[in-house]
């Protein structure tokens, strides 16, 4: 909200009606619609020209499909528009590229997505494609990774014990600063090239328990303990296990070519480092 108002009117789509006095204060008209509700979203049809759609998919699919339901009412009700938006940016995960086996990826990559997550997500991805070449609308993809900030960090995890796979089993994982996230999603509002996908990822390069291992130190707090794949199942839940299943580095070069951004926090290293200094111990 900082980076819109004053340049954009800003409407922000809330089904909790008890979250629109926040988003009034921010600078935003709060607007009741419900992407589970077909019927609720006829008020947005043709409000705005530009779209930012970050909500995640349901838990579930469409019986006997993995698809995002609300992907589809959200683009079933724009389309009813008198007037359709210029713009859409959706930010979706970089899940959908599937276990890489620690290479690298770009935005060329073929997506294999893995999970039931992932593939609501490409499902998303390919309905918000098919929409903008429909009707000549800028689609602007945002494949994001683990996105941290100073109240996104594990340290609740670290403080009980937390565990991960020891450094011959690890994966690279990769990461966005929130902040970093909001910056990339304003630029491609202004900049995204027609149904075009971006890498939103610092330039980082590291594996998970490398990630815990730093915001451990960095916080005085105990590292996690190091545990064999095969042993991992009964200390890690299934999906912390799932997401310990894929390695991938991502290359990030279009938001900086294309998007002109210049991330804040370029590396892990320099966010967890901002994150301690506006951290405060909880009081009792």
């Amino acid at each position: 909200m900082p980076r819109l108002a004053g340049r954009y009117r800003v409407y922000a789509v809330l089904r909790n009606a008890g979250q629109c006095a926040w988003w009034r204060a921010a600078g935003a008209v709060p607007v009741l619609a419900d992407l589970d509700r077909a019927g609720s979203l006829e008020r947005i049809a043709g409000l705005a020209d530009l779209v930012l759609h970050f909500a995640p998919p349901s838990s579930t699919g469409r019986p006997g499909t993995p698809g995002d339901m609300r992907t589809r009412r959200l683009l079933a009700a724009l389309g009813k528009g008198k007037s359709l938006p210029q713009r859409i940016i959706y930010i979706s995960t970089s899940g959908v590229y599937g276990d890489c086996r620690g290479e690298r990826a770009d935005e060329t990559r073929t997506p294999h997505p893995g999970t039931a997550r992932a593939l609501r997500r490409a499902d998303a991805e390919r309905q918000l494609r098919a929409f903008g070449r429909r009707n000549g609308v800028t689609v602007g993809i945002l494949r994001a990774p683990g996105i941290y900030a100073a109240g996104r960090l594990p340290l609740a995890r670290l403080r009980e014990g937390a565990a991960v796979l020891r450094a011959e089993d690890d994966v690279f994982t990769n990461h966005i600063h929130a902040d970093d996230l909001a910056l990339i999603a304003c630029a491609a509002l202004r900049y995204a090239r027609p149904n075009r996908i971006y890498n939103a990822s610092d330039d980082s390069e590291m594996k998970i328990g490398e990630y815990f291992d730093l915001v451990a130190e960095r916080f005085s707090l105990p590292k996690a303990v190091r545990l064999p794949r095969g042993e991992a199942a009964g200390a890690i839940t299934p999906g912390q296990l799932s997401f310990m299943g894929e390695s991938r580095r991502l290359i990030n070069r279009r938001i900086g070519k294309e998007l002109k951004v210049r991330l804040r926090y370029p590396r892990v290293e320099d966010g967890i480092e901002a994150a301690r200094n506006e951290w405060k111990e909880p009081s009792c």
